[in-house]
């Protein structure tokens, strides 16, 4: 049975500024039984990748995202980007607009860019009759935003139960839209800076404890610590910014809500031209400061996490990648980790902007160039 303070738990999980500290399983706290987790992702991305299309890929998975915080009226709840694909978590009064959301995507990701995008929702309760846990805790990389984490099992349960065809969402058969107002992915890519833009993805072997665990991420985020800004990919006043913008055409089609598709695009590329210029200038537009803008752009994107693992997008030096290296091969021959990279020369992001007057815009951070989905292919071939 739901309670008030189930609804109300993921308000009271502690929000920390420390994200080294997260790798120990004690800062986790268990969601309520009475919760459902929602997952979603691209049927054949890497196929998607060698086409071209991540940066499709990047939207339509970040879209789950957006489309659920306005499906909620900005109600908080935990959410993960994967770069393919998403998960969040919400409680069982919200339940029904998560699985109506989801169906609404679904149809929308295959309608407006011929992507298979496939969906479940899961009661938590039957993540822990499985024998699995999900945990969340929250890190706040800036004073604007806090993003959830995610440990357990549970997550990676929930993505293989999906994957077999169980707990699954069918597409919505109306042609209703989904919301998703403040989308966008309109920044140009941050080009490496000290060597590669390095994806990362680490999870527990099925063998390891969590402690195991604990001890390689602590080994791994401490030699990234040495890098400049910890591997930050994206510069600290901002990603570059370019006219027309990389991503007018697919941010066409998110924000188009059945109008024209050419005309909504022209009105789009005013719009970025009249910001760039802005952002160029520097200059001041009542409440909006774009110097300040563009740096919490950088503060608040999301180049790391942890969801059943650790996932990471780095700005990586040779030297600094070697040992990184060194560490997950040693942990991953005595059976205590699985891993994946793949390495690029960009960074791109994928933004959602509920008001560019206040500090609360997310920005979901991946390479350019496969990122986390070829990083994740690249551990399953192993």
């Amino acid at each position: 049975m739901m309670t008030d303070r189930d609804s109300q738990f993921y308000a009271t999980v502690p929000i920390s500024d420390d994200f080294l500290s997260l790798s120990e399983p004690d800062q986790f706290r268990a969601l309520p039984d009475s919760w459902y987790v929602g997952v979603a992702d691209i049927v054949d991305s890497t196929g998607e990748i060698a086409r071209g299309r991540y940066k499709t890929v990047n939207m339509v998975g970040a879209a789950v995202i957006s489309g659920m915080i306005n499906a909620l009226d900005g109600r908080v709840f935990p959410y993960v980007f994967g770069g393919d694909g998403a998960a969040f978590a919400v409680p069982s009064e919200d339940a029904e607009i998560a699985h109506r959301t989801l169906a609404i995507l679904r149809s929308w990701a295959k309608a407006e860019f011929d992507i298979a995008l496939r969906a479940a929702l899961i009661p938590v309760k039957a993540i822990r009759q499985a024998g699995r846990d999900i945990r969340v805790a929250r890190y706040a990389p800036s004073s604007g935003v806090d993003y959830a984490m995610l440990s357990g099992g549970g997550l990676a349960w929930t993505e293989g139960q999906m994957k077999a065809g169980n707990f699954a969402v069918p597409p919505d058969d109306s042609d209703t839209q989904p919301d998703l107002t403040g989308l966008s992915c309109r920044w140009s890519n941050s080009a490496a800076r000290h060597g590669q833009i390095v994806s990362l993805v680490i999870q527990p072997d099925s063998e390891s404890n969590e402690s195991d665990f604990a001890e390689i991420a602590k080994l791994v985020l401490s030699t990234a610590q040495s890098l400049d800004r910890a591997g930050h990919p994206v510069p600290e006043h901002g990603p570059p910014i370019k006219w027309p913008p990389p991503g007018v055409d697919l941010d066409a089609h998110v924000s188009r809500q059945g109008r024209n598709l050419f005309l909504h695009k022209l009105r789009l590329l005013a719009e970025n031209l009249f910001l760039g210029l802005l952002f160029k200038s520097g200059m001041r537009l009542g409440n909006f400061e774009p110097v300040h803008y563009q740096r919490m752009v950088s503060s608040n994107s999301d180049f790391r996490k942890f969801d059943d693992g650790l996932k990471m997008t780095l700005d990586c030096d040779p030297a600094t990648l070697s040992r990184i290296v060194q560490i997950l091969d040693d942990a991953q021959k005595i059976g205590k980790i699985r891993y994946g990279l793949h390495a690029q020369q960009e960074a791109m992001m994928t933004c959602f902007v509920p008001s560019a007057m206040r500090d609360d815009h997310v920005h979901f951070v991946d390479g350019a160039s496969g990122g986390y989905a070829q990083a994740a292919a690249m551990m399953r071939a192993q």
